[in-house]
């Protein structure tokens, strides 16, 4: 299995949260939105410019910035 940042990855693609690299108010915020180790997401698709990303977790749909998405580690099947 590959380690990738969510954002590389492609539409479509599963992964589970491996870490999250940033600390602060930053990292406290993208926890809160459920994105911690172990969380299963999905890749549901990009705008027009690839930025940003949405992504299917715990049943919803979560929109993050490229900025945003540099931080979260995924896990995913090659």
């Amino acid at each position: 299995m590959a380690k990738i940042l969510v954002r590389n990855m492609q539409k479509h693609q599963q992964g589970v949260v491996t870490a999250v690299k940033v600390g602060g108010i930053l990292g406290q915020r993208i926890r809160e939105m459920g994105l911690m180790p172990g969380s299963k997401i999905s890749v549901q698709g990009r705008a027009p410019l690839y930025d940003p990303v949405a992504i299917r977790i715990m049943g919803g749909t979560l929109t993050l910035r490229n900025a945003e998405a540099d931080y979260i580690e995924v896990e995913v099947q090659d």
